[in-house]
């Protein structure tokens, strides 16, 4: 890449020390480190549920479902009530909305989530706009009045957070796109966990693009080299905290695709090289791939002992079958639920290295869920 990395150590100064080191116990460390250690549990991963209004309704339009609360509501709601989805579902991220909804019998599903033993997580960033001299590059904003935000949500029940910020490679990435990636994301991460909400790193590598997977590995080191400086300089808790990588995987365009074995191969040691062990778990994203590609690369990477706990965070990877076999209709509620906890199950095995692609009974997990300048 054509940036240098900043390298330089923490400063001494007369009279006063600046360390990267955390050498005080604060507030929250206990319940952060325990509730990270929940999330990253074998078997189980996170379900990304935290879409936009306006997102998810274009989730509902595609299956011809109008977008209104009530219907947000009940699509949300047939997810977190599938039977025994704590088994293989150990966390839960929500919009704004959801984590204040109650269902029809008044009950919230902040406690639907807690009695199947899901931690709640909360989406707290405000979503990415064009950054300014670039080339059409973006970052993202929400730092403005964060820290009470997240006093409110940890009220609400939340227990964790996410925030994603966006690096393009066709578009750059520029320095100074990749800093600002970092530093919001360290400043984010700090007010998280001052509030106690363990806080979900993603700086996300997006999939536009032709690159092979060379330029992504390449990619994907700068960043998270960048953004582990700036959590450092932020004293943040690493034990208390998540990631929620992109795997390294060519670009969507490219025409040499990776199979799921050079995909472990190439995530693993971009891991290897940026991540202190002492970060318990990598909750991967999903990033366009389709259902089944996700799984199968989850699985590769998890076939010899990693250091982390090494698993999944997935929206559209978890939840596409179950859109299309809901349909809106209240007589195929069972079915979805039935589908969801196909796919759980299927990623819980994932996590373990013991997921067997035989055991897919349908198509639809083949297909691309892939959208160029994808937003929550």
């Amino acid at each position: 890449m054509s940036f240098a990395m900043k390298t330089a150590a923490p400063s001494m100064v007369a009279g006063s020390r600046r360390s990267s080191v955390r050498v005080q116990a604060m507030k929250y460390d206990e319940e952060l480190i325990k509730t990270a250690r929940t999330i990253a549990s074998p078997g189980k991963g996170i379900m990304a549920m935290d879409e936009s209004n306006a997102t998810c309704g274009k989730r509902l339009d595609s299956i011809g479902v109008e977008n209104t609360e009530p219907n947000r509501l009940a699509y949300r709601e047939l997810l977190l009530t599938a039977p025994a989805l704590g088994n293989y579902i150990s966390g839960a991220i929500m919009f704004e909305e959801t984590l204040y909804q109650s269902n029809k019998a008044g009950k919230k599903l902040t406690t639907i989530c807690q009695e199947q033993g899901i931690q709640v997580g909360i989406k707290v960033d405000k979503g990415l706009v064009n950054m300014s001299n670039s080339n059409g590059e973006q970052w993202c904003q929400g730092l403005d009045g964060l820290d009470k935000r997240c006093a409110d949500y940890y009220a609400a029940g939340a227990r964790f957070a996410k925030w994603r910020s966006v690096v393009s490679i066709p578009q750059g990435p520029s320095m100074i796109a990749v800093r600002d990636c970092a530093y919001g994301l360290a400043r984010y991460a700090a007010i998280a966990q001052n509030a106690g909400l363990v806080p979900i790193v993603e700086p996300e590598v997006l999939l536009d693009g032709e690159q092979d997977i060379d330029r992504t590995l390449e990619v994907s080191q700068a960043v998270w080299a960048e953004t582990f400086k700036y959590l450092a300089d932020n004293n943040v808790l690493f034990e208390g905290m998540l990631l929620k990588p992109a795997m390294v995987t060519p670009g969507a365009d490219c025409k040499k695709r990776a199979s799921p074995a050079q995909v472990a191969e190439y995530t693993l040691r971009m891991l290897r090289r940026r991540v202190p062990p002492a970060v318990p778990g990598i909750m991967f994203l999903s990033g366009g791939q389709s259902e089944l590609e996700a799984t199968l690369n989850l699985n590769e990477m998890n076939k010899s002992p990693n250091p982390w706990h090494v698993s999944f965070s997935y929206a559209r990877a978890l939840q596409n079958s179950v859109l299309k076999t809901w349909q809106g209709k209240p007589e195929n509620v069972k079915a979805a639920q039935d589908s969801l906890l196909a796919r759980a199950k299927a990623n819980s095995l994932a996590q373990l290295g013991k997921y067997d692609p035989a055991s897919e009974g349908s198509q639809e997990a083949a297909k691309s869920l892939y959208e160029k300048g994808y937003k929550y």
